[in-house]
């Protein structure tokens, strides 16, 4: 199977991490500044670990797709009823 092309195509990207990874980096400032609350840091943080969660889970079942998959042959491909 064909490697995934992570230089042109970086799952982060198709995720928008880095403007999360920015947003976060501005509640740390908010908090320490006194504009947001330490609650609603906690809160934000708590979003934050629920997301980074669902996407652990999302690059874990990648890979298990992607162990898992077979090469289609000619006749899959073109919908053959005999492949």
């Amino acid at each position: 199977m064909v490697s995934r092309d992570y230089e042109s195509s970086p799952v982060s990207d198709n995720l928008n991490l880095r403007e999360t990874v920015i947003g976060l980096s501005g509640d740390l400032e908010a908090l320490r500044s006194g504009k947001i609350s330490p609650a609603e840091g906690l809160a934000r943080a708590a979003v934050a670990k629920q997301l980074f969660n669902g996407v652990r889970l999302y690059l874990q079942a990648i890979k298990t797709l992607e162990a898992e998959a077979k090469p289609a042959n000619s006749k899959q491909i073109e919908g053959d009823s005999d492949g």
